[in-house]
Parts: structure tokens; sequence; C-alpha cells
């Protein structure tokens, strides 16, 4: 089993920045991807960005074109642990984000094999 532990949420202004992070452990030789999602009070779950460790050390980064330009992946090459930068955050990105991680690439809900509890942003005045 792979156990995925987000932290770094909380309460941001608009147009204020927060740092989440993801920590994996376990099993985490079965992790070829992991990925961040966020789930609004009455929402469907909605794919992020993912990021994947490729040979070699490389990475194939995805990104959801909604968030593209204000929210950045990246990874501890040391560790299983992914960041996600969020940036020139708005009211509408308040959302309980979520972090994934699986053996394939992950681009959607069903790629993904491990999920975190999920951690609570809020962005309000």
């Amino acid at each position: 089993q792979v156990q995925l532990v987000e932290s770094g949420g909380g309460t941001v202004q608009p147009g204020g920045s927060l740092r989440l992070s993801c920590d994996a452990s376990g099993r985490t030789f079965n992790i070829y991807s992991m990925a961040w999602f966020r789930q609004a009070p009455g929402k469907e779950r909605q794919f992020l960005v993912s990021i994947t460790w490729n040979g070699g050390g490389g990475r194939t980064i995805n990104y959801a074109g909604s968030v593209k330009d204000r929210f950045t992946i990246s990874r501890d090459n040391a560790k299983m642990t992914v960041y996600l930068q969020m940036n020139s955050l708005k009211p509408e990105d308040t959302a309980v984000y979520y972090c994934a991680a699986g053996p394939r690439i992950i681009l959607q809900i069903t790629n993904v094999a491990y999920w975190g509890q999920g951690t609570q942003v809020t962005v309000s005045s």
C-alpha cells in the first residue's frame, strides 16, 4: 500500500499564494505518477496537474488548462514528495485539494490508485 499525506492548506486572501506538499510512503516503488486534484462543494473532483518519474531523472508534466498559468508542480528527487505552488489565488480556487498517485500517468480520476486525505484551501477576503 501507499500512503499520501498532504499539508500546507489554509486560508489566504485573493491574489495570495500557498504551497501544498504531498509526502508518499509505503510501497512507493509502485508509483510512476503523482498528481493534484481539487473538489469544491457540490462539484466533481477536478484534475489539476500531474508529474511522472521517468527513467534517467526525466519527468512529464501535464496541466489542466484552467490553472496552467498560476499553479506549478514540482518534486523532490530525493524522496517521493510533490509540491503544488499556487499563485494569484482566486475565490473560485476554494476547494479541498487532494494528492494522488498511481502506477501510470495520471490525467483523470480513473488513473488514480491512491488518494490522500485532502487539505482545505480557502481563498477569501
